[in-house]
Protein backbone atom coordinates (compact mmCIF):
# COMPACT_ATOMS: atom_id res chain seq x y z
CA UNK A 1 0.00 0.00 0.00
CA UNK A 2 1.50 2.73 -0.82
CA UNK A 3 1.65 5.54 1.66
CA UNK A 4 0.30 9.16 1.31
CA UNK A 5 3.33 10.70 3.01
CA UNK A 6 5.37 10.12 -0.40
CA UNK A 7 3.72 12.57 -2.00
CA UNK A 8 5.60 15.66 -3.57
CA UNK A 9 5.10 19.09 -1.07
CA UNK A 10 2.67 21.61 -2.56
CA UNK A 11 5.08 24.26 -4.40
CA UNK A 12 2.62 27.16 -4.76
CA UNK A 13 -1.07 28.14 -5.30
CA UNK A 14 -2.84 25.39 -7.17
CA UNK A 15 -4.63 27.57 -9.94
CA UNK A 16 -1.05 28.71 -10.56
CA UNK A 17 -0.16 25.15 -11.64
CA UNK A 18 -0.88 23.48 -14.42
CA UNK A 19 -1.70 19.39 -14.01
CA UNK A 20 -2.95 18.50 -10.71
CA UNK A 21 -0.30 16.60 -8.41
CA UNK A 22 -1.85 14.35 -6.13
CA UNK A 23 0.03 15.18 -2.58
CA UNK A 24 1.38 13.40 -0.48
CA UNK A 25 -8.81 31.63 28.45
CA UNK A 26 -9.33 33.07 24.65
CA UNK A 27 -12.36 33.73 22.98
CA UNK A 28 -13.88 31.33 20.64
CA UNK A 29 -14.89 33.71 18.07
CA UNK A 30 -12.30 34.95 16.14
CA UNK A 31 -12.39 36.93 13.12
CA UNK A 32 -9.10 37.02 10.18
CA UNK A 33 -6.28 38.92 11.06
CA UNK A 34 -5.91 42.35 8.88
CA UNK A 35 -2.52 42.12 7.27
CA UNK A 36 -0.39 45.06 8.66
CA UNK A 37 -0.03 47.99 5.88
CA UNK A 38 4.10 47.45 6.82
CA UNK A 39 3.83 43.55 5.96
CA UNK A 40 4.35 42.34 2.57
CA UNK A 41 1.42 40.66 1.65
CA UNK A 42 3.17 37.09 1.33
CA UNK A 43 3.31 37.22 5.10
CA UNK A 44 -0.21 36.41 5.49
CA UNK A 45 -1.28 33.99 2.80
CA UNK A 46 -4.98 32.78 2.42
CA UNK A 47 -5.65 29.72 4.63
CA UNK A 48 -6.50 26.72 2.52
CA UNK A 49 -8.47 24.54 5.65
CA UNK A 50 -11.62 24.09 5.40
CA UNK A 51 -13.29 24.97 8.81
CA UNK A 52 -16.33 21.88 8.46
CA UNK A 53 -16.58 18.67 9.93
CA UNK A 54 -17.00 16.19 6.88
CA UNK A 55 -20.28 15.09 8.38
CA UNK A 56 -21.58 19.03 8.68
CA UNK A 57 -20.33 18.93 4.79
CA UNK A 58 -22.17 15.89 3.74
CA UNK A 59 -25.00 17.22 5.46
CA UNK A 60 -25.02 20.50 3.85
CA UNK A 61 -24.17 19.35 0.10
CA UNK A 62 -26.97 16.21 0.60
CA UNK A 63 -29.80 19.28 1.21
CA UNK A 64 -28.71 20.48 -2.28
CA UNK A 65 -31.40 22.43 -4.22
CA UNK A 66 -32.88 19.97 -7.19
CA UNK A 67 -31.35 16.62 -5.73
CA UNK A 68 -33.54 13.69 -5.42
CA UNK A 69 -34.25 11.18 -2.63
CA UNK A 70 -32.28 8.80 -4.41
CA UNK A 71 -29.46 10.98 -5.37
CA UNK A 72 -29.09 12.00 -1.85
CA UNK A 73 -28.73 8.11 -0.92
CA UNK A 74 -26.27 7.49 -3.83
CA UNK A 75 -24.08 10.80 -2.72
CA UNK A 76 -24.15 9.92 0.61
CA UNK A 77 -22.81 6.74 -0.34
CA UNK A 78 -19.91 7.89 -2.42
CA UNK A 79 -18.88 9.99 0.68
CA UNK A 80 -18.33 6.72 2.68
CA UNK A 81 -16.37 4.68 -0.07
CA UNK A 82 -14.24 8.13 -0.70
CA UNK A 83 -13.97 8.02 3.29
CA UNK A 84 -12.56 4.59 3.36
CA UNK A 85 -10.42 4.65 0.52
CA UNK A 86 -8.84 7.92 2.13
CA UNK A 87 -8.67 6.22 5.15
CA UNK A 88 -6.81 3.48 4.01
CA UNK A 89 -4.05 5.11 2.53
CA UNK A 90 -3.66 7.15 6.08
CA UNK A 91 -3.46 3.77 7.80
CA UNK A 92 -0.12 3.87 5.89
CA UNK A 93 0.78 7.28 7.09
CA UNK A 94 0.39 6.45 11.01
CA UNK A 95 1.94 3.41 10.64
CA UNK A 96 4.75 5.18 8.94
CA UNK A 97 5.09 7.58 11.73
CA UNK A 98 4.56 5.68 14.29
CA UNK A 99 7.55 3.27 13.27
CA UNK A 100 9.96 6.91 12.73
CA UNK A 101 8.86 7.94 16.19
CA UNK A 102 9.70 4.81 18.10
CA UNK A 103 12.79 5.35 19.00
CA UNK A 104 11.71 8.91 20.23
CA UNK A 105 8.38 8.74 22.43
CA UNK A 106 9.50 9.68 25.68
CA UNK A 107 6.08 8.71 26.59
CA UNK A 108 6.18 5.14 25.35
CA UNK A 109 6.16 2.31 27.57
CA UNK A 110 7.21 -0.73 24.99
CA UNK A 111 10.73 -2.07 24.70
CA UNK A 112 12.76 -1.47 21.71
CA UNK A 113 13.08 -4.72 18.82
CA UNK A 114 16.72 -3.57 18.96
CA UNK A 115 19.50 -1.74 19.75
CA UNK A 116 20.20 1.20 16.57
CA UNK A 117 23.76 3.12 16.31
CA UNK A 118 23.83 6.68 16.44
CA UNK A 119 23.46 6.64 12.90
CA UNK A 120 20.91 4.90 12.37
CA UNK A 121 19.31 7.12 14.84
CA UNK A 122 19.95 10.04 13.47
CA UNK A 123 18.69 8.87 10.00
CA UNK A 124 15.37 8.02 11.72
CA UNK A 125 15.33 11.30 13.19
CA UNK A 126 15.39 12.90 9.58
CA UNK A 127 12.96 10.67 8.47
CA UNK A 128 10.49 11.54 11.37
CA UNK A 129 10.83 15.11 10.96
CA UNK A 130 10.18 15.10 7.07
CA UNK A 131 7.32 12.87 7.02
CA UNK A 132 6.12 15.24 9.99
CA UNK A 133 6.38 17.95 7.60
CA UNK A 134 4.57 16.46 4.91
CA UNK A 135 1.73 15.23 7.36
CA UNK A 136 1.46 18.77 8.90
CA UNK A 137 1.28 20.03 5.01
CA UNK A 138 -1.44 17.85 4.10
CA UNK A 139 -3.50 19.43 7.35
CA UNK A 140 -3.18 22.76 5.96
CA UNK A 141 -0.44 23.96 8.74
CA UNK A 142 2.54 26.14 7.29
CA UNK A 143 5.89 26.53 8.48
CA UNK A 144 6.84 29.24 10.58
CA UNK A 145 10.11 31.70 9.13
CA UNK A 146 12.64 32.51 11.29
CA UNK A 147 11.77 35.83 10.74
CA UNK A 148 8.28 35.60 11.78
CA UNK A 149 9.84 33.42 15.42
CA UNK A 150 12.08 36.31 15.91
CA UNK A 151 9.10 39.18 15.35
CA UNK A 152 7.13 37.02 17.74
CA UNK A 153 10.13 37.00 20.49
CA UNK A 154 10.74 40.74 20.09
CA UNK A 155 7.14 41.42 21.22
CA UNK A 156 6.16 42.23 24.52
CA UNK A 157 4.00 39.57 26.03
CA UNK A 158 0.40 40.53 26.70
CA UNK A 159 1.44 40.40 30.55
CA UNK A 160 3.88 43.08 29.68
CA UNK A 161 7.16 41.23 30.63
CA UNK A 162 9.66 40.15 28.54
CA UNK A 163 10.77 36.66 28.04
CA UNK A 164 14.23 35.44 26.53
CA UNK A 165 14.92 32.27 24.96
CA UNK A 166 18.05 30.23 24.64
CA UNK A 167 17.58 28.57 21.44
CA UNK A 168 21.40 26.87 22.29
CA UNK A 169 19.57 23.82 24.17
CA UNK A 170 17.98 23.16 21.19
CA UNK A 171 19.46 20.57 18.53
CA UNK A 172 16.80 21.00 16.22
CA UNK A 173 13.31 23.39 16.69
CA UNK A 174 10.47 23.69 14.27
CA UNK A 175 7.09 25.28 14.41
CA UNK A 176 3.72 25.22 12.34
CA UNK A 177 1.07 27.19 12.22
CA UNK A 178 -2.54 27.62 10.99
CA UNK A 179 -5.22 30.05 11.60
CA UNK A 180 -3.78 33.80 11.17
CA UNK A 181 -6.76 35.36 13.50
CA UNK A 182 -7.47 38.00 15.64
CA UNK A 183 -8.89 36.25 19.11
CA UNK A 184 -10.02 38.17 22.67
CA UNK A 185 -8.61 38.18 25.88
CA UNK A 186 -9.42 39.98 28.84
CA UNK A 187 -7.62 41.75 31.38
CA UNK A 188 -7.52 44.28 34.30
CA UNK A 189 -5.90 47.88 34.81
CA UNK A 190 -5.62 50.40 37.07
CA UNK A 191 -6.57 53.27 34.52
CA UNK A 192 -9.77 51.36 33.92
CA UNK A 193 -10.39 51.14 38.05
CA UNK A 194 -9.15 47.18 37.68
CA UNK A 195 -12.59 46.29 35.14
CA UNK A 196 -12.03 43.63 32.74
CA UNK A 197 -11.48 45.27 29.53
CA UNK A 198 -11.41 43.34 26.42
CA UNK A 199 -8.32 43.34 24.07
CA UNK A 200 -7.70 42.12 20.81
CA UNK A 201 -4.47 40.46 19.39
CA UNK A 202 -3.08 38.55 16.61
CA UNK A 203 -3.26 34.88 17.55
CA UNK A 204 -2.66 31.26 15.83
CA UNK A 205 -5.20 29.02 16.05
CA UNK A 206 -3.51 25.91 15.98
CA UNK A 207 0.03 25.76 16.91
CA UNK A 208 2.42 22.76 16.70
CA UNK A 209 5.84 22.75 17.97
CA UNK A 210 8.56 19.54 17.19
CA UNK A 211 11.57 19.98 18.82
CA UNK A 212 14.78 17.73 19.98
CA UNK A 213 17.16 18.96 22.74
CA UNK A 214 20.76 19.40 22.30
CA UNK A 215 22.61 16.14 23.41
CA UNK A 216 25.15 17.38 26.36
CA UNK A 217 28.93 17.75 26.07
CA UNK A 218 30.97 15.45 27.45
CA UNK A 219 29.96 12.00 28.78
CA UNK A 220 26.98 12.65 30.76
CA UNK A 221 23.82 11.26 29.55
CA UNK A 222 20.55 13.13 29.16
CA UNK A 223 17.63 11.01 28.80
CA UNK A 224 15.43 14.28 27.23
CA UNK A 225 17.99 14.93 24.64
CA UNK A 226 17.59 11.60 23.22
CA UNK A 227 13.61 12.29 22.65
CA UNK A 228 11.76 14.24 20.22
CA UNK A 229 9.33 16.56 21.78
CA UNK A 230 5.38 17.11 19.78
CA UNK A 231 2.94 19.53 21.16
CA UNK A 232 -0.27 21.16 19.77
CA UNK A 233 -1.70 24.14 21.50
CA UNK A 234 -4.73 26.40 20.46
CA UNK A 235 -5.27 29.85 20.45
CA UNK A 236 -1.75 31.13 21.26
CA UNK A 237 -1.18 34.64 20.89
CA UNK A 238 1.52 35.73 18.64
CA UNK A 239 3.72 37.22 21.27
CA UNK A 240 3.49 34.58 23.38
CA UNK A 241 5.42 32.37 20.93
CA UNK A 242 8.26 31.61 23.05
CA UNK A 243 6.05 30.46 26.61
CA UNK A 244 5.65 27.15 24.70
CA UNK A 245 9.01 26.39 24.66
CA UNK A 246 11.60 24.78 27.18
CA UNK A 247 14.47 26.98 28.76
CA UNK A 248 12.21 30.47 28.61
CA UNK A 249 12.93 32.72 31.14
CA UNK A 250 11.49 36.12 32.37
CA UNK A 251 14.02 38.61 31.50
CA UNK A 252 14.04 42.12 33.66
CA UNK A 253 13.84 45.13 30.99
CA UNK A 254 15.75 48.13 31.29
CA UNK A 255 12.67 50.12 33.35
CA UNK A 256 12.51 47.15 35.58
CA UNK A 257 16.26 47.15 36.75
CA UNK A 258 15.85 51.41 36.74
CA UNK A 259 13.27 51.22 39.02
CA UNK A 260 14.54 48.96 41.83
CA UNK A 261 18.16 50.89 41.09
CA UNK A 262 18.04 54.36 40.61
CA UNK A 263 15.98 55.19 43.96
CA UNK A 264 18.55 52.81 45.99
CA UNK A 265 21.82 54.74 44.21
CA UNK A 266 20.35 57.99 44.83
CA UNK A 267 19.31 57.49 48.28
CA UNK A 268 23.13 56.52 48.88
CA UNK A 269 24.57 58.86 47.10
CA UNK A 270 22.81 61.30 48.96
CA UNK A 271 23.99 59.84 51.91
CA UNK A 272 27.40 59.84 51.26
CA UNK A 273 27.46 62.99 50.11
CA UNK A 274 26.14 64.31 53.89
CA UNK A 275 28.79 62.14 55.26
CA UNK A 276 31.44 64.75 53.81
CA UNK A 277 29.91 67.36 56.43
CA UNK A 278 30.71 68.18 60.02
CA UNK A 279 27.08 67.75 61.39
CA UNK A 280 27.49 64.25 61.76
CA UNK A 281 24.91 61.24 61.33
CA UNK A 282 21.81 62.70 62.06
CA UNK A 283 18.19 60.75 62.19
CA UNK A 284 17.17 62.12 59.39
CA UNK A 285 20.25 60.36 56.87
CA UNK A 286 19.71 57.19 58.56
CA UNK A 287 15.67 57.68 57.24
CA UNK A 288 16.80 58.58 54.11
CA UNK A 289 19.24 55.81 53.73
CA UNK A 290 16.66 53.32 55.13
CA UNK A 291 13.74 54.58 52.71
CA UNK A 292 15.98 53.99 49.94
CA UNK A 293 16.93 50.94 50.17
CA UNK A 294 13.78 49.64 51.52
CA UNK A 295 12.30 51.14 48.07
CA UNK A 296 14.72 49.01 46.39
CA UNK A 297 14.19 45.88 47.96
CA UNK A 298 10.46 46.82 47.58
CA UNK A 299 10.59 47.34 44.11
CA UNK A 300 12.79 43.53 43.78
CA UNK A 301 10.21 41.78 45.63
CA UNK A 302 7.41 43.39 43.48
CA UNK A 303 9.41 42.34 40.27
CA UNK A 304 9.39 38.65 41.72
CA UNK A 305 5.91 38.63 42.47
CA UNK A 306 5.08 40.00 38.85
CA UNK A 307 7.14 37.16 37.95
CA UNK A 308 5.14 34.86 40.02
CA UNK A 309 2.07 35.25 38.59
CA UNK A 310 3.12 35.43 35.20
CA UNK A 311 4.17 32.06 35.95
CA UNK A 312 0.86 30.74 37.38
CA UNK A 313 -1.55 32.83 34.56
CA UNK A 314 1.10 31.22 31.90
CA UNK A 315 0.19 27.22 33.67
CA UNK A 316 -3.36 28.04 33.91
CA UNK A 317 -3.49 29.28 30.52
CA UNK A 318 -1.33 26.06 29.03
CA UNK A 319 -3.79 23.81 30.94
CA UNK A 320 -6.64 24.89 28.48
CA UNK A 321 -4.08 25.52 25.48
CA UNK A 322 -3.00 22.42 25.44
CA UNK A 323 -4.33 19.75 22.79
CA UNK A 324 -2.13 16.71 22.63
CA UNK A 325 1.24 15.99 22.99
CA UNK A 326 3.85 13.10 21.49
CA UNK A 327 2.55 10.35 19.78
CA UNK A 328 -1.21 11.69 20.93
CA UNK A 329 -0.65 14.64 18.85
CA UNK A 330 0.53 12.91 15.95
CA UNK A 331 -2.37 11.07 15.76
CA UNK A 332 -4.96 13.70 16.32
CA UNK A 333 -2.76 15.40 13.51
CA UNK A 334 -2.83 12.83 10.96
CA UNK A 335 -7.02 12.34 11.53
CA UNK A 336 -7.01 16.48 11.09
CA UNK A 337 -4.84 15.82 7.58
CA UNK A 338 -7.40 12.74 7.20
CA UNK A 339 -10.55 15.22 7.16
CA UNK A 340 -9.03 17.62 4.78
CA UNK A 341 -8.36 15.31 2.25
CA UNK A 342 -12.00 13.92 2.43
CA UNK A 343 -13.68 17.41 2.50
CA UNK A 344 -11.50 18.34 -0.79
CA UNK A 345 -12.55 15.52 -2.65
CA UNK A 346 -15.79 15.36 -1.98
CA UNK A 347 -16.56 19.31 -2.74
CA UNK A 348 -14.53 19.02 -6.05
CA UNK A 349 -16.84 15.79 -7.03
CA UNK A 350 -20.10 17.51 -6.16
CA UNK A 351 -19.24 20.85 -8.05
CA UNK A 352 -18.61 18.80 -11.04
CA UNK A 353 -21.38 16.63 -10.88
CA UNK A 354 -23.86 18.54 -9.84
CA UNK A 355 -22.74 22.41 -11.41
CA UNK A 356 -20.62 21.56 -13.83
CA UNK A 357 -23.08 19.81 -16.22
CA UNK A 358 -22.26 17.60 -19.44
CA UNK A 359 -19.58 20.86 -20.59
CA UNK A 360 -17.24 20.24 -17.39
CA UNK A 361 -15.20 22.74 -16.59
CA UNK A 362 -11.45 23.59 -15.92
CA UNK A 363 -9.38 23.05 -13.06
CA UNK A 364 -9.88 27.21 -12.76
CA UNK A 365 -13.67 27.10 -13.00
CA UNK A 366 -14.07 24.44 -10.18
CA UNK A 367 -11.72 26.51 -7.86
CA UNK A 368 -13.37 29.78 -8.32
CA UNK A 369 -16.87 27.99 -7.62
CA UNK A 370 -16.16 26.18 -4.59
CA UNK A 371 -14.40 29.21 -3.43
CA UNK A 372 -17.66 31.40 -4.12
CA UNK A 373 -20.01 28.39 -2.27
CA UNK A 374 -17.63 28.79 0.74
CA UNK A 375 -17.31 32.44 0.64
CA UNK A 376 -21.48 32.44 0.42
CA UNK A 377 -21.61 30.14 3.74
CA UNK A 378 -19.33 32.46 5.56
CA UNK A 379 -16.71 29.69 6.06
CA UNK A 380 -14.31 32.82 5.14
CA UNK A 381 -11.48 33.34 2.13
CA UNK A 382 -10.50 29.91 1.50
CA UNK A 383 -7.56 28.85 -0.91
CA UNK A 384 -9.05 25.71 -2.34
CA UNK A 385 -6.69 23.13 -2.89
CA UNK A 386 -8.12 22.54 -6.04
CA UNK A 387 -4.91 20.44 -7.93
CA UNK A 388 -4.73 18.11 -5.15
CA UNK A 389 -8.80 17.30 -5.03
CA UNK A 390 -8.75 16.94 -8.69
CA UNK A 391 -5.73 14.58 -8.79
CA UNK A 392 -7.51 12.66 -6.13
CA UNK A 393 -10.64 12.10 -7.60
CA UNK A 394 -8.37 10.81 -11.09
CA UNK A 395 -6.56 8.42 -9.23
CA UNK A 396 -9.82 7.14 -7.88
CA UNK A 397 -10.74 7.07 -11.63
CA UNK A 398 -14.63 8.68 -11.06
CA UNK A 399 -13.41 12.49 -13.21
CA UNK A 400 -10.98 12.72 -16.08
CA UNK A 401 -9.95 15.45 -18.15
CA UNK A 402 -10.26 16.26 -21.87
CA UNK A 403 -6.98 17.43 -24.14
CA UNK A 404 -7.94 21.41 -22.97
CA UNK A 405 -8.24 20.09 -19.77
CA UNK A 406 -11.73 20.25 -19.23
CA UNK A 407 -12.95 17.81 -16.77
CA UNK A 408 -15.68 16.17 -16.22
CA UNK A 409 -17.45 13.99 -13.64
CA UNK A 410 -18.64 10.17 -13.58
CA UNK A 411 -22.85 10.57 -12.97
CA UNK A 412 -23.08 9.33 -9.40
CA UNK A 413 -24.03 5.81 -10.01
CA UNK A 414 -20.91 5.09 -12.60
CA UNK A 415 -18.69 6.55 -9.75
CA UNK A 416 -20.50 4.36 -7.36
CA UNK A 417 -19.47 1.07 -9.09
CA UNK A 418 -16.00 2.64 -9.67
CA UNK A 419 -15.45 3.07 -5.82
CA UNK A 420 -16.87 -0.13 -5.46
CA UNK A 421 -14.64 -1.81 -7.99
CA UNK A 422 -11.84 -0.07 -6.44
CA UNK A 423 -12.96 -1.11 -2.75
CA UNK A 424 -13.08 -4.65 -3.32
CA UNK A 425 -9.36 -4.26 -5.46
CA UNK A 426 -8.24 -3.13 -2.29
CA UNK A 427 -9.68 -5.38 0.06
CA UNK A 428 -7.90 -8.52 -2.39
CA UNK A 429 -4.77 -6.46 -2.92
CA UNK A 430 -3.83 -3.68 -0.51
CA UNK A 431 -0.75 -3.06 -2.60
CA UNK A 432 -2.97 -1.25 -5.10
CA UNK A 433 -4.23 1.82 -2.89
Amino acid sequence: MSSIMSKPRNSGSPRDQGAPRDQGTMSSRYRPAEASSTEPAAVRPREQFIPWRKADLVDKLARWQGLSAGEVAAFRRFCELTQSLVHCQYHTTVEDLKNAYASFDPDADTRPGQELSEGQLAAQRELLFDRFGLLLERGNFVRLAQEEIDRALHDRSHWGLNLAVDFTIFERLELYCRGDALGTRYRRRLRNRLKQEAVELPIYQRLVVILRLKPPEGPAQDSDAKNVYVKLFKDIPKADLEMLLPGTQVKMSLFDRAKIMLPTLSGMSMAVWKMGFPTGISWAFLGLLGGSLGYGVRSFFGYLNTKQKYQLNLTKSLYFQNLDSNAGAIYRLVDEAEEQENREAILAYFFLWRQAGAAGWTAQQLDHEIEAFLRAEAVGDVDFEVADALAKLARFKIIEASPAGVWKAQPIDAALETLQRRWVSLVQNPATT
